[in-house]
Order: structure tokens, then sequence, then C-alpha cells
């Protein structure tokens, strides 16, 4: 099933940004927007946004130097591997990152119960795809979080990736802060509720690559089912479609990105910041008929068969500690969500070995 989600723009919120001092300012067409932000992520736990300061032509940047990388010789690659940090910066090899629907029990009862339609597809084994992880943002000078504050690894033959990088993963994290701040107001929170808890997370540019040449199969499973734990995820729209995310309503529909626009997922700490209004989106990223559409295409003018996508994931501050917020701590679930610090759990999870675990 496809879906088309709504298209918020962020511009008209923009253009009073500096202005706006809480919701009772807010025009009846911001109040609208804000609601409808704060809708789309608890309902689909998805969202579209057009951002004017993220354009096109940084997208494509971003993905020429990333698909450069990838095609890249596995051996070189593996320099910028960091097993000791748990790859918490630098490269992670495909076949490393385990999805959680091939390893939790639970959840594999649960996905047998599912109407056959809305079933995830079953990976194999570990996920296909390499990711590389890029810390943005200033880190805390004191953390009990070190392995998720580390320093960043730059590949040699790069001389463009610090800049690169940064440019796109700031400018992302900057449409993040907009919509959880029109997230906030649109669930009847503090204009800053998200947004203060963000101030020096441990945000990842983590773009992924996928070997379509060798993994471009109808069917095949790139990254399996699966939530992410940080805050927020948000993508440029990639090259090669085959995202699936799954609504509240368990009904499982395609993602279609229109060009200019940006992607945004829900992750498992504005679940607990919300007490379960909002929750954890599931998604995967299989070949589909699109999928291999699209690489037919990219073969005849001679582009890159690697599938980038250029995510980006947003996180409470490692220190901060994860409770439900304002209304939502009277809750009826809210004694499901106990406060924590937010590094707790990706710790945690990561120690444990289950590298696709910690971020998606």
């Amino acid at each position: 099933m496809q879906m088309e989600l709504p298209v918020v723009d962020l511009s008209p919120y923009l253009a009073l940004s500096g202005e706006l001092v809480d919701s009772d300012q807010l025009s009846a067409q911001l109040s609208s927007l804000c609601a409808e932000v704060s809708r789309s992520l608890r309902e689909t736990g998805a969202l579209l946004i057009k951002d004017p300061r993220c354009s096109v032509q940084d997208n494509d940047r971003f993905i020429d130097m990333m698909e450069r990388y990838f095609q890249c010789p596995d051996e070189f690659k593996r320099r910028q591997e960091r097993p000791h940090l748990h790859y918490q910066v630098g490269v992670t090899p495909e076949r490393v990152e385990v999805p959680r629907s091939l390893v939790d029990e639970e959840m594999q009862e649960k996905l047998k119960a599912m109407p056959k339609q809305y079933q995830p597809h079953t990976p194999v084994g570990p996920d296909l795809k390499w990711r590389y992880f890029w810390r943005i943002g200033p880190r805390p000078l004191n953390t009990r979080f070190q392995e998720l504050n580390s320093e960043p690894v730059i590949p040699e033959g790069f001389p463009e990736w610090k800049e690169t990088m940064d440019s796109w993963g700031y400018k992302m994290i900057s449409a993040i802060e907009v919509v959880a701040e029109m997230a906030a107001i649109g669930f009847g929170l503090p204009k800053d509720a998200f947004t203060s808890l963000m101030k020096q997370g441990p945000h990842l540019l983590a773009p992924t690559g996928s070997d379509l040449q060798r993994y471009g199969q109808e069917g095949t499973v790139l990254a399996g089912y699966h939530y992410d734990l940080n805050f927020l995820t948000i993508h440029g729209r990639s090259r090669f479609p085959g995202l699936n995310i799954w609504l509240r309503n368990g009904q499982k529909v395609e993602v279609k990105v229109p060009t200019g626009c940006l992607l945004i997922q829900t992750g498992k700490q504005i679940e607990w910041l919300t007490g379960g209004d909002c929750i954890a989106g599931m998604h995967e990223v299989v070949c589909t008929n699109r999928t291999t559409d699209a690489i037919k295409l990219a073969q005849e003018q001679g582009r890159s068969l690697w599938r980038v996508s250029s995510t980006l994931f947003a996180h409470i501050a490692s220190d901060a500690v994860l409770k439900p917020l304002g209304h939502f701590a009277e809750s009826p679930l809210a004694s499901k969500y106990p406060p924590l610090h937010a590094g707790e759990r990706e710790t945690d999870t990561t120690i444990k070995g289950m590298t696709g675990m910690t971020m998606g």
C-alpha cells in the first residue's frame, strides 16, 4: 500500500520563529500547522516537511560524496571502523547491525499475528547495509556516556568530508529543532519542551549505503523491521525507494518522499517524553519493484548503484532525564515510562552487542 503523507512547509513558522514567545501568540494558521505536525507524528510515526534552508542541491552534494565513499574497496572503508567504541563513530560494515525482528522473540510472535499483507519481510541475517556515524554539534565536556560522544573519524582522500558532513548535518538538525518546537506546541507543551533537552545531544549524521549491484533483487531486506532509539530521525530523499513504515493502526505503507522534501520519523525517546501518546515508528528498507525500476534507470544513465540514505539521528542529551513531560505525566500509561537518563538505554543496548538496535 502506498500513502501520500501530508507535507508541512516550515516557511510560515520560520518567518515568525524569532518573535514567538508562546502558543497564545500563534495565528490560527500556525496553530493548525503545529497541530498537523503533532497529529502526523502521533498517528503515523512519520512526517514530510519542506524546509527552505535544506535544498535539493544540498542533499545531492551529500549523496554524491557518500556514493563515492561507499564505492571504495571494503579494505579501505574498514580503516574507519571503530568496534571498540561500539561503532558509535566511523563506519559500520554490512552484516554487523542486527535488526530487532531477528532476535526479539516477543516481537516475532506479534509479527506472526499481523494480517499477512501488513507483515514485514523476514530478514535472513544482519542488515546488508553499511553505515557511517558522524557526530553533529557540540558534545558535553563531562558526561557519563563517553562512547556516545567520541571524536569523529575522517577517511583519507576526501578533503571535502568534514565541511560536507557538517553542512548537511547542521541543516537537518535545524529542521528537526523547528519540528520539535512545532510538535511541542501541537502537543500542548511549552515551545522549548523538547529542544531544551536536545542541547549537546549525541546527534549523529548516519548515512547508510546498500550495494544494489549485489543486493538489488526484489524482496531483498536491506534493513530489517525495527524502530529507532533516538528522539527523531530525519532523512533526505534517497535516489532509490524501498522504505516501508507502519502506522499506529498497524497498516504497512510504502513511503514516497517528494523531491525537495525531508522525511521525519519518531524514535523511542519521543515515546518516552509523551508517555506513549506518540510511539516509536516501525520501519524497514526492502528492494521493491519500484527499487528495481530505479536500478534499471540508474544503469541506463551510468549512475551509482549504491542506495544512500542521508539519515540523521537527533537525540536527547545523554545525561538528560527521560520522563513524560507536562500533562503526559498524568497519562494512564505514564507509569510504563519511568525516569532514566537518555544515555542509559543506548549504552545498555549497544554493549549487549545488538548494534543494529542502537539507532536504527
